[in-house]
């Protein structure tokens, strides 16, 4: 087979996991619903898409003589290194094999997605701007439709099987029918939240970085970004607003902080003091703010508090790091322990991290996590670059709040994206060198 044509072949399976995700949720729903015994086989098509792509990357890194300059990345041995301890957890610990198949997909899925990519792109950055356009195109479907929802009827989603038996249509904010939280084609209102914030953050970087926008660009983009936005609201995601604020102050401080005098950075931070201050000591007497902001119905008389089981999972999950340093196995959290007799959910992704394969683990995946964020903030120069630097920051301390990374679509997309970015050389600006192919 020629070269080119493999190469080809590697980038297009790539791109499907990229642009399919986005329907993932949708997708097995509507499997498990008319054809249930493909349900699992349904579940995991990327994976399935991932392992086809895996041999045939590694011919093309063969006929590139690649793997040397591969293997010797720092990003890709912290990869390698994470994926081969959760495999030496499960050889030590064992477990229920359901169990673990579905915690190795939670775990590892992004991470050897964005070595899928990387690789890729490190032989053929001509691919770059093809996975771009996927990602765009696969957000405004996302938003888009969060939109629609707005105007739909809230159980649209039934008619495809959505319900109680595999993923809800909608929720509430604390069972406060009020304000009814959507999911769009994701699997639920806070993974949609956080995906929209991070659209919004990449969206105001490419706009930060762009000194000229082309008319036609000017509209797309705030169609885009205004779609975001409703999109974030109606998930009601408060870790999203987290993921929103940080990314932007972030992006902003990148592009405008150095023209900024010390005077006007002090007075935006006692700013940025006084009206959390207030809000906090004030927001509760406002029905909208303390429902949006502090999920607190007064109404509820304090039956359902997420709030305090917020805490209690966080405090639970630290117990159990304690108990297990080493960690307790693979899929013994989130919804891969949903399928034995102990189900654990932990709502904060490093402790989930952390009892899955022990500190050892947390500690290989934050060393990972904050190389891809040096090597962004090292190309900060380029859009892309800067959005995911800066959404990135954001959904890193999200992740102190939720599992961030256990969604699929997120987590791909974020860690496939940071794939495209960092792939190329520093100071490109989003403009690789097309490499020739024989």
């Amino acid at each position: 087979m020629r070269r080119y044509t493999l190469t080809s072949m590697v980038a297009l399976l790539l791109l499907v996991v990229l642009g399919g995700i986005v329907l993932h949720a949708p997708f097995i729903v509507y499997i498990q619903s008319h054809a249930p015994a493909w349900g699992l086989v349904a579940k995991a098509w990327k994976e399935i898409i991932m392992i086809i792509a895996g041999p045939l990357l590694a011919i093309v890194l063969t006929r590139h003589q690649m793997w040397r300059v591969i293997l010797s990345d720092r990003l890709v041995q912290l990869g390698i290194g994470y994926i081969a301890l959760h495999l030496l957890v499960v050889v030590v610990l064992a477990g229920d094999a359901v169990q673990i198949i579905a915690g190795l997909m939670i775990d590892l899925r992004f991470v050897a997605y964005a070595m899928l990519v990387y690789g890729l792109l490190k032989c053929a950055p001509h691919h770059r701007q093809r996975f771009i356009s996927v990602a765009v195109a696969g957000a405004a479907l996302v938003v888009g439709f969060a939109c629609m929802q707005t105007v739909l009827p809230r159980d649209f989603l039934t008619l495809i099987g959505y319900g109680p038996d595999t993923i809800v249509p909608y929720m509430t904010v604390d069972r406060n029918d009020d304000y009814i939280r959507f999911a769009s084609t994701l699997r639920g209102p806070n993974p949609l939240g956080a995906y929209a914030a991070s659209v919004l953050v990449i969206t105001a970087a490419y706009v930060m970085r762009k000194k000229q926008l082309v008319r036609r660009h000017r509209g797309a983009l705030a169609l885009l970004g205004l779609a975001a936005f409703v999109a974030l609201w109606v998930s009601y995601a408060r870790s999203a607003y987290l993921v929103l604020a940080v990314g932007s102050i972030s992006a902003a401080a990148v592009v405008y902080g150095w023209r900024m005098r010390r005077s006007v950075w002090l007075g935006l931070t006692a700013l940025v003091i006084i009206v959390g201050g207030l809000t906090m000591a004030f927001g509760r007497s406002n029905v909208v703010v303390s429902n949006v902001i502090f999920h607190e119905n007064p109404g509820e008389g304090g039956m359902v508090d997420s709030n305090g089981q917020h805490l209690q999972s966080l405090e639970q999950g630290l117990g159990y790091v304690l108990i297990h340093p080493l960690g307790a196995g693979v899929g013994t959290t989130g919804s891969a322990s949903l399928q034995g007799a102990r189900p654990l959910i932990i709502e904060n992704h490093y402790l989930f991290i952390a009892h899955e394969v022990g500190l050892l683990g947390l500690a290989v995946f934050v060393w990972l996590f904050g190389l891809v964020l040096v090597r962004l903030w090292h190309r900060r120069t380029d859009w892309l670059a800067l959005g995911l630097f800066a959404s990135g920051i954001g959904l890193g301390l999200a992740a102190l709040i939720l599992p961030v990374w256990a969604d699929d679509t997120v987590a791909i997309v974020w860690w496939g994206l940071a794939a495209v970015a960092i792939s190329q050389k520093e100071g490109q600006n989003g403009r690789a060198t097309k490499q020739k192919t024989a």
